[in-house]
């Protein structure tokens, strides 16, 4: 099978990439600096240099493709145009490329952010009313509403909180659990979904290759739901700590995401922390059920939040990333 994947330098892109290839797919990369990409050359990835907005380069990386995963966007951006102009605009542009060379299935990764949050205790299962309560949440079902009035057969997925090796997000609370600490917004109590990046690999290519998948959104994540806080201890003990789990209350944690975000306003960055973020932060639950999506492709979530951590340190270490 012939796949293109945008954002395969990325962390979910690039075990993605390394799922299509131990499949034995052909696969081109869309990437904007091939000398970072140099890597996936070795390995026989062909790579088209451009963006989301060179349709050049769009309408040659998707030519004779029979899937297109994309992965690509933007989790921080100075304002709503930003996000929309990525995540909303650049689908379009791929979508529109990927029209004009036939009609490959079209797999977009999207985010939980895009449905808004669940209730405590009962996980969202893909049908619910979108309600979500941030920009980039926004923006990511604004480009979901432009996959499914496309021209394309599509599958949606909205992973939620997605972590592993070669992922610099969760590495910053690796980090600070290093020094015993783990501060956690609210009282710890947030319930939470997550999935495994190599597990979410083999999600999407179940989603991509299945013939029960078109036209359906689905949940890519482990059954397993945690707290905020169990998921803090758990990175201790995944770096060998006892770590203090420190609450930060709703007024303080809402003053430090509008101060955070005033000042990247000020120096003109993007910051993925905001005043905005803290509606996010503080919602009771993020959690969604896989189980529509195993019933349609077979795929299993094989690693839970003990396993998945222990891995994610065990690589961190063998980069010296920690």
């Amino acid at each position: 099978m012939k796949a293109l994947v945008t954002g395969g330098t990325g962390f979910v892109g690039s075990h993605l990439i390394d799922s299509l290839l131990k499949r034995g797919d052909e696969v081109t990369a869309l990437v904007r600096t091939p000398a970072k990409a140099a890597g996936l050359a070795d390995r026989g990835v062909r790579l088209v240099r451009g963006d989301l907005n060179a349709l050049d380069a769009l309408r040659e990386a998707a030519a004779g493709t029979d899937v297109i995963y994309h992965v690509a966007g933007v989790v921080a951006a100075r304002n709503d145009t930003e996000f929309l102009q990525a995540n909303r605009d650049g689908t379009a542009n791929l979508l529109a490329a990927a029209r004009e060379s036939g009609s490959p299935r079209f797999v977009l990764v999207s985010s939980m952010a895009a449905a808004g949050p669940a209730t405590r205790g009962v996980p969202l299962v893909g049908g619910e009313p979108p309600r979500p309560v941030t920009a980039y949440g926004r923006s990511k079902l604004a480009g979901e509403e432009v996959v499914r009035s496309g021209p394309l057969p599509w599958v949606i997925l909205r992973p939620p909180m997605v972590y592993g090796p070669r992922d610099a997000e969760v590495l910053k609370l690796f980090k600070m659990a290093k020094w015993g600490i783990a501060p956690v917004f609210g009282k710890g109590d947030q319930e939470l979904s997550a999935i495994f990046g190599p597990d979410l690999a083999e999600a999407l290519i179940a989603a991509g290759t299945s013939a029960n998948t078109l036209g359906k959104t689905y949940l890519p994540c482990h059954p397993e739901v945690f707290t905020s806080g169990a998921f803090a201890r758990q990175i201790g003990r995944a770096v060998g700590r006892d770590v203090l789990v420190v609450s930060v209350p709703e007024m303080l944690g809402r003053g430090l995401l509008a101060a955070i975000g005033g000042a990247a306003k000020l120096t003109g960055t993007a910051s993925v922390l905001s005043s905005e973020k803290a509606d996010e932060f503080f919602e009771a639950a993020w959690t969604g059920s896989p189980a529509e999506l195993i019933a349609d492709t077979g795929w299993r979530p094989n690693t839970d939040i003990a396993q998945g951590l222990t891995e994610t340190m065990a690589w961190y270490r063998a980069e010296k990333w920690i």
